[in-house]
């Protein structure tokens, strides 16, 4: 049988979603405790995406094939107990065999999140940025990026895609409380893409470089002439959406 399993986690102490050697990752943890649990050999689950060392998410799913899982409530209880503290199982749900956690979403959902005032307390989970920042003319930034466009200044250069377009469905910014939030939605995203667009958005915000600049870099398809990317520790997946006819 194959399920989604919805997750969340505070990426702060791993080194991202993928396994990798010599490093610890969310998919080598929960892969160990399913293990454990279903006393099935060779469990392999399958992410959404990747997210880098220290991102977080509030929503996220992978697909994986097990034997049939009587009680998923139970099955919920149990997992959460034998995870650590900083990943939560929100629900189970059964899908069709063919349903592909990654390719089958339709979008998703990122939120990078900014302090301009020290927040002790949410230490790994926002960014602290010291000073003004412009935030008008950040929100008009957002204006270039929906649509379809070539995001090649905003990717990792060395990265396995065989193509750099996506299609941003929403780009903006809004205050809550003493945070800014930039809210990025699209059909998929580049390795790197959206704190590379948050840290050149930050050189507008700080008024370092004009609006026609910021325009002017997404068109010249260059890496090299963004801004720095913004620290990992800000970001969020927060939604993921699939078509209804994956679930049974």
């Amino acid at each position: 049988m194959r399920y989604f399993f919805e997750i969340a986690f505070n990426g702060t102490h791993y080194h991202g979603w993928q396994i990798q050697d010599n490093a610890i990752s969310i998919q080598q943890v929960i892969q160990e405790k399913l293990a454990l649990l279903t006393k099935q050999k060779n469990v392999h689950i399958t992410g959404c995406g990747r997210t880098d060392t220290g991102v977080h998410a509030s929503q996220f799913y992978f697909h994986v094939d097990l034997k049939e899982i009587d009680d998923l409530n139970h099955f919920i209880f149990q997992l959460n107990n034998v995870l650590p503290v900083d990943i939560q199982i929100k629900q189970i749900l059964r899908v069709s065999n063919e349903s592909h956690s990654r390719f089958d979403a339709l979008s998703r959902t990122y939120e990078y999140r900014i302090s301009t005032t020290k927040a002790p307390f949410n230490q790994g989970l926002v960014t602290y940025i010291a000073g003004d920042l412009n935030i008008e003319n950040m929100s008009k930034c957002c204006s270039y990026l929906l649509g379809k466009h070539e995001f090649t200044s905003f990717s990792k250069v060395h990265t396995d895609v065989n193509h750099f377009f996506c299609e941003v469905y929403e780009a903006f910014w809004s205050k809550k409380n003493e945070q800014i939030i930039f809210t990025i939605k699209a059909n998929r995203f580049l390795r790197n893409m959206v704190r590379a667009i948050v840290g050149t958005m930050l050189l507008v915000g700080k008024e370092k470089i004009s609006l026609n600049e910021f325009k002017k870099i997404m068109d010249l398809k260059d890496r090299t002439k963004a801004g720095p990317s913004a620290k990992a520790k800000g970001l969020f997946l927060t939604k993921v959406n699939y078509p209804s006819q994956i679930y049974v």
